[in-house]
């Protein structure tokens, strides 16, 4: 199987900076992916239009012999009608419809598959862009661009190589034909046309395209606010803003009318103009051809060439400024989704990354500082280690930092000073796919996919059997809950997991992560969802699955790191207290507070 190269040298993502031949040689490493085709359809395409050309002349031998001469009477004309011609004419109208529909079945795999490696490149990246990039981004928007510019693609390759590059063969041929077979006015009526027409269609339509950016970027935008609304269904109930929402949402909607209305004018006045300049060149054409008549020059047959001639550039005249429209509208849109494959990675795997090597795993944080932005620390010389096998806890009020250590540890993003190790390793030496892999996590905020409850457990690990998930359900104990629903397993738990509750999707993560089985677990408030009597019961799993792993736990509620090996106490990005549940209480320190607020029922 052919494919098309993993890696496109690709401009940043500044619009206003890319042109429109960078998007289409960045088109054509996918295309030259299929050269033996694309070679064969470019020749298909060649020979139909040298058959298309050709039926007008064959025409024209049929009229000359047809019509009445001195030596030939129109009575016996069709007589001396040669059957070649007549068998000729049809053999070329069909040549022309093989060789267009063999250039189609040749060339239909080559865009598509250069659609769907474009769309996977871009799918791809996406996933490989930083925290940071999807924390900012509008889903709304960035779909909508990647939907039109994957439509897009498909559209440019074949107005460009199915379309132009055959009419300005056609209007090639036509023009050589001109100037060998008549005098030269003819020949320059035709090509003064061409280049009227073409200079005015080009003008006229970079002029436009402000237009459709505008349309895009308001449609976009518009997008934006219907998926955020939609996705907020709930909180627009709660607060009963469905007219806000709707307002909000015909805003945009406004605006993008009055963008449309503004890009069809401009069309419509497009449109007249071709129309006027196509109009003047058909006319002296035609008049030309009349005076060569009348003064015997030319036969009934010529006029019918030229006629027919005329049409056959007419129709491609006409066709190429619609053409040269769309392709100015399909780089429109697609240069947003290349934008998006020229952004660069946050987070990139070294040359000479390596994996983690197999077996229990110990983290160390060394004096590490962390900021999102310079004028914001986060953590400031965190310093701690987990041995192999052994479990850390971490506390402190919202806001400390807590989280962030997990999203470090993932290497979501790089320390901005110090290291993260394993097993003795810095991070940034170890792959990124290696290090994710070794590592599970329980988030606090758990978000699951459409899919089935089935599907959202075995996400864990993909290729784990039935029994395996079952085993991981019931070790979550969610197992029980699960049968008693209508569909069992096969449940759908709906967008972001919104037909389950916060503990039922809290356990469906727990289950996630247990069916895992990586060395490292993260429980980032895991329990946090869960009733007094679930907690307890999840709790003792929760450790039991801690046994043997290095293990990092996130907490608020000081009764679920009773049984850590040591626990940091984190205030203000800061580590204040560190030690076992029984050195901190009885130290009577930040730790001793929080734990008899929390046994107070005060926090």
């Amino acid at each position: 199987m052919r494919r098309a190269p993993s890696t496109i040298a690709l401009p940043g993502p500044d619009l206003d900076s890319r042109h429109d031949w960078q998007t289409l040689r960045t088109l054509l490493p996918y295309l030259w992916a299929w050269k033996w085709r694309v070679i064969f359809a470019l020749f298909c395409m060649l020979a139909a239009k040298l058959g298309n050309v050709a039926v007008p002349l064959v025409f024209k031998d049929i009229i000359d012999t047809l019509v009445p001469t001195a030596s030939a009477p129109l009575a016996g004309a069709l007589v001396l009608v040669p059957l070649g011609l007549l068998a000729a004419y049809g053999a070329l109208r069909f040549s022309t419809a093989l060789f267009t529909e063999l250039r189609e079945f040749f060339f239909v795999r080559v865009t598509q598959r250069a659609v769907r490696t474009i769309a996977l490149q871009v799918f791809e990246h996406l996933h490989q862009l930083s925290l940071r990039f999807h924390l900012e981004r509008q889903t709304g928007g960035l779909t909508r661009d990647i939907e039109r510019g994957t439509r897009s693609v498909a559209a440019l390759i074949s107005y460009t190589l199915y379309s132009i590059l055959p009419t300005l063969i056609e209007i090639s041929l036509v023009l050589v034909i001109l100037i060998t077979r008549y005098d030269a006015s003819f020949m320059l009526i035709t090509a003064c046309t061409l280049t009227l027409y073409v200079t005015f269609t080009v003008i006229v339509t970079n002029w436009r395209i402000h237009l459709r950016r505008e349309v895009n970027e308001i449609d976009s935008a518009a997008n934006v606010r219907a998926i955020d609304s939609l996705i907020n269904f709930e909180t627009v109930k709660y607060f009963n803003n469905e007219r806000w929402e709707r307002d909000r949402y015909d805003e945009q909607m406004q605006k993008w009318e009055t963008a449309q209305v503004k890009s069809q004018i401009s069309l419509s006045w497009l449109n007249l103009g071709q129309s006027l300049i196509i109009a003047g060149g058909v006319s002296l054409m035609m008049w030309r051809a009349a005076v060569g008549v009348t003064e015997g020059r030319m036969t009934v047959g010529d006029i019918v060439l030229v006629n027919a001639f005329l049409i056959q550039l007419y129709m491609p005249l006409n066709h190429l400024g619609v053409l040269y429209r769309e392709i100015r509208q399909a780089l429109t849109d697609i240069e947003r989704m290349f934008a998006l494959l020229g952004k660069g990675r946050e987070i990139s795997d070294a040359a000479d990354a390596c994996d983690i090597a197999p077996g229990p795993c110990a983290v160390r944080f060394a004096q590490v500082d962390f900021f999102y932005d310079p004028e914001r620390q986060i953590l400031f010389d965190v310093d701690f280690t987990i041995a192999a096998g052994k479990t850390v806890a971490v506390v402190g009020h919202s806001g400390s930092g807590k989280s962030t250590l997990a999203r470090l540890l993932f290497r979501f993003y790089d320390v901005s000073n110090g290291a993260i190790q394993i097993n003795g390793t810095d991070l940034r030496q170890l792959r990124q796919g290696s290090v994710r892999a070794a590592i599970g996590i329980v988030p606090q905020d758990t978000v699951l996919f459409n899919d089935t409850i089935y599907y959202n457990i075995q996400y864990g690990r993909p290729l784990a059997s039935r029994e395996e998930v079952l085993a991981a359900a019931r070790a979550a104990h969610i197992h029980t809950f699960i049968e008693t629903l209508p569909d069992k397993y096969e449940t759908r738990v709906g967008e972001r997991g919104l037909k389950l509750s916060g503990g039922e999707k809290q356990r469906v993560a727990i289950a996630r992560a247990l069916l895992k089985n990586p060395p490292i677990l993260i429980f980032d408030e895991a329990t946090s969802a869960l009733d007094s009597k679930t907690e307890k019961a999840i709790q003792a799993e929760l450790e039991q699955a801690a046994v043997g792993r290095t293990t990092l736990i996130i907490a608020h509620r000081l009764s679920t790191v009773m049984n850590a090996d040591e626990i940091l106490v984190l205030d203000a990005g800061r580590i204040i207290e560190r030690g076992s549940h029984p050195s901190l209480l009885a130290a009577g320190g930040r730790y001793a507070q929080m734990w008899q607020l929390q046994q107070d029922g005060i926090e």
